[in-house]
């Protein structure tokens, strides 16, 4: 195995089990390794502080083990057990859809593996964990091969191509490392149905991190005329409609995000006449609508991605926000969301209130929002607490 040498002093937050490495922590490297190696990493007095995967980038390590082991299929299975046990604990109900492995918070950094109803869709970000796939597939069929009452495997999909770096993602193609399946595939998220496209849709195809949201979501809706701002697979939306929703629109600038939304929609509400899905700029949209909501879900994608990004992510948040207050009723609910991970909870909530103060609207929190349970946080990695949200109450 190659070796990196740490300067002294920078062991300490290895110690502290954060499983990155930067660059400029690096004193040497011993035997030249290249882009997704493992690597074991040592500190200046040469005692073993980790195992990880080696990218000749900002981030030069990111570590998968602190204990000394051979990086075998048993080794990744464990790993994998581990995972697939915690979600057993969780109380999902009428739910077969959930988040397998969230990268840091599994101990699995760079990987992303999200289950739909008998398939795992495979998303790497890194080159090293893209290289393990053969590895960590076998240990899925494994691990799922002994289950008989919380669902089985039937297929595993690849969709890396978009997330790996360029240069090595030039030779991957998407697709099936196991099994295959008919698009679009039906699954249950507490009892309302949703079709899935891994293929064509974003990220692995659904946003399972706002489950227990939309879930709050239809305490606030019924009888209420709602509006679901970047609704793209309509979420939100089917949740208000199945909670008694005077009216719905779902907004999106996507042709194909509303297309999906209507599917959705369909598949819980038969021709439901007071659902209207609108392809618009949500700004746009919100600045000419003449309707005043009672309840309004502002859910943008991430704005920001690095920190050059984050101050003019937060002036659009802001301006974001000013428009929706300025169309919610009196005694409005609001839920409005972060999902970049650059723009932590405090700079969230005080753009939230800048916005507020600008809209001349008097605000109440009633609930801060987070990911599911399902996308667990790694203590001793705060950076994976990425999406942030807050219910207000506006007066």
């Amino acid at each position: 195995m190659k070796t990196i040498h740490l300067k002294k002093g920078k062991e300490i937050p290895v110690k502290r089990f954060h499983p990155w490495i930067f660059s400029g922590a690096i004193y040497k490297q011993e035997g030249k390794p290249t882009d997704g190696d493992i690597v074991e990493v040592v500190d200046y007095q040469q005692n073993f502080l980790a195992i990880g995967h080696y990218y000749s980038g900002s981030i030069a390590v990111k570590i998968f083990s602190f204990e000394q082991a051979e990086i075998d299929e048993n080794f990744w299975e464990k790993k994998l057990k581990l995972a697939y046990d915690l979600r057993q604990l969780l109380p999902f109900e009428d739910t077969n859809c959930y988040r397998l492995i969230h990268g840091e918070g599994d101990g699995f950094p760079g990987l992303i593996i999200d289950y739909y109803n008998g398939v795992a869709v495979f998303q790497a970000h890194t080159i090293g964990m893209h290289l393990a796939k053969d590895e960590i597939v076998k240990g899925l069929k494994n691990i799922f091969s002994t289950q008989t009452t919380k669902g089985g495997l039937i297929g595993v999909y690849d969709k890396s191509a978009e997330t790996l770096p360029k240069n090595y993602a030039l030779n991957i193609i998407n697709g099936y490392l196991f099994g295959e399946v008919l698009l679009p595939h039906l699954v249950q998220e507490n009892g309302v149905n949703f079709l899935i496209d891994w293929q064509t849709g974003q990220k692995t195809g659904f946003f399972l991190d706002q489950r227990d949201n939309r879930k709050l979501l239809q305490s606030y809706v019924k009888g209420k005329t709602v509006l679901n701002a970047f609704c793209y697979s309509g979420g939100f939306s089917a949740y208000a409609l199945l909670a008694g929703a005077k009216e719905v629109y779902s907004v999106d600038s996507s042709e194909k995000a509303i297309i999906l939304a209507e599917k959705n929609i369909e598949a819980n509400v038969k021709k439901a006449k007071n659902s209207k899905c609108i392809d618009s700029d949500v700004i746009d949209f919100l600045k000419n609508s003449t309707s005043d909501f009672e309840v309004m879900i502002l859910d943008p994608p991430a704005y920001a991605k690095s920190m050059d990004a984050r101050h003019r992510a937060l002036q659009a948040y802001k301006r974001l926000n000013i428009e929706g207050m300025k169309k919610l009723k009196k005694g409005g609910i609001l839920f409005t969301f972060s999902c970049s991970q650059v723009v932590d909870r405090e700079l969230f909530y005080n753009t939230i209130v800048a916005a507020a103060l600008e809209a001349n609207r008097q605000v109440r929190v009633l609930h801060h929002l987070s990911q599911g349970a399902d996308h667990p946080v790694n203590a001793f990695h705060p950076e994976g607490n990425y999406l942030k949200g807050l219910v207000l109450y506006m007066e």
